[in-house]
């Protein structure tokens, strides 16, 4: 028996060549309304993605760009 594997894009990051924490628009997409940080499983980025995306709301955070 063969299991295909469903290919999950990060639906959330389509056409995006770049994560940057100026983008605080698009960083928003991968938060809670409290400003947590939702998970892979959630956004359905992979992990690389997701690093990136947590190191860009860190420093948006930083710079007082997000709460």
């Amino acid at each position: 028996m063969v299991y295909e594997k469903e290919e999950k894009n990060g639906r959330l990051l389509e056409g995006v060549t770049e994560i940057d924490y100026k983008d605080a628009e698009l960083l928003r997409k991968f938060m809670t309304e409290r400003g947590k940080i939702l998970s892979r499983r959630y956004t359905g980025v992979t992990s690389k993605q997701q690093r990136q995306v947590k190191r860009a709301i860190r420093q948006a955070r930083v710079m007082g760009l997000l709460r």
